[in-house]
Order: C-alpha cells, then sequence, then structure tokens
C-alpha cells in the first residue's frame, strides 16, 4: 500500500468514531429527547434488541420497546439522549422518570428507603458505542438531575437474565432489595441511596 493510498484511507474513516480520536463519555450532552431523535433512537433500539435476541436474553423480544413507548416517552419528557455535542448525533437513551412506577408498591421484598426517587427504563446504547462507559455515564447523569430535584433514591428493575444491566447495577452501587410484577413477568429490582457527595 503505497504512502498516499493509506493516507487517503485513514481520512476516509477516522470520522466515523470520534471516541477513537479522544471523545469521552463525559463530554457528551445530556438533555431532553426531542422528536427528532426518534429515528435514531429506535434503530439504537432495534440494535439492543437484536444483540439481546443473539444472547438468548429474553428482554425486548415482544416488540417493546416500540415507537409508540418513545414518543410518549418524548411527550412526557421522560426520555433523555446521551448526544455528541458538535453533531447532535444521540449515542444512548433512556426514560428518565420521576413519578414512581405503581409496581414498585408491590415489592415482593424492602427496598432501602420511603425516599422519593427517580427510575430508569429503555436504556439502550448505540452499537457502535458498546463497551465505552456510556450507560455508565447516562446512569451517573441520571444521578446528578436526580439530586438537584432532591430526589434521595435512584431505582430500577431489570430480567434476571439482562446480565450486562445486573453487572452494571452491580458495578455502580446498586443493591437488589426483592422482586417487583408487570403482570405475569417478574423483574429483578434495585435501589440506590443518593448523597450529594456522589460525583
Amino acid at each position: 500500500m503505497t504512502k498516499g493510498h493509506s493516507e487517503r484511507h485513514f481520512v476516509a474513516i477516522w470520522p466515523k468514531n470520534r471516541y477513537l480520536c479522544g471523545m469521552k463519555p463525559d463530554q457528551l450532552i445530556f438533555r431532553p429527547a426531542v422528536e427528532a431523535d426518534a429515528p435514531r433512537i429506535l434503530d439504537i433500539i432495534r440494535q439492543a434488541q437484536a444483540r439481546m435476541r443473539a444472547r438468548g436474553s429474553s428482554p425486548w423480544q415482544n416488540g417493546y420497546p416500540a415507537a409508540a413507548d418513545i414518543a410518549r416517552d418524548i411527550v412526557r419528557s421522560y426520555g433523555h439522549v446521551l448526544a455528541d455535542p458538535d453533531t447532535g448525533l444521540v449515542e444512548a437513551y433512556g426514560a428518565v422518570v420521576f413519578e414512581g412506577e405503581p409496581a414498585y408498591e408491590a415489592i415482593d421484598g424492602r427496598w432501602l428507603t420511603d425516599l422519593r426517587y427517580v427510575m430508569v427504563h429503555r436504556l439502550a446504547v448505540a452499537e457502535e458505542q458498546l463497551r465505552r462507559g456510556l450507560a455508565r455515564e447516562f446512569m451517573r447523569r441520571v444521578e446528578q438531575l436526580a439530586l438537584r430535584r432532591g430526589c434521595g433514591s435512584f431505582r430500577v428493575d431489570t430480567n434476571f437474565d439482562n446480565s450486562l444491566m445486573l453487572g452494571l447495577l452491580a458495578s455502580s452501587g446498586f443493591v437488589r432489595c426483592g422482586e417487583i410484577h408487570y403482570g405475569p413477568e417478574r423483574r429483578e429490582a434495585f435501589e440506590k441511596v443518593l448523597t450529594d457527595s456522589q460525583p
């Protein structure tokens, strides 16, 4: 390969993933999702569904989350994204809810606190940004937002076979509190007590 050809090849591929060139997760913008983000968010959701299916995991294999779920998140101001500060490209998505979850009232177990809490549903990261800490960064930004809004607790539920989410929760200081139910489906329930000293 000639030097000129090599240089042209480099110029052609380097912008594809800016994180290879020094962009860090904490440099991404955390903001509410808007309607224009929906197609990209749905692409990210579909990628996550395919990865779960390939691993033999049961979550998100029944058409959920669907376009209607994302549209509802955006209308209700639940949807939040991590986005590239220069291009605006969405790299991670989640529904951030401060209004409580009725299913959490009937936990088989016991929550750590009775504090007002934030919760996250539908967390997904773009395929090309996997293993770069974006899910952890999204959760960290939610913690900061919750503290600013006066919440002292962060609750999450996930499937028993969602090994990636279970690992993230365990390494992020969440404590398993029991099980909750959405109809016939059961989920592992976790809580983290938030303090002002968190980064």
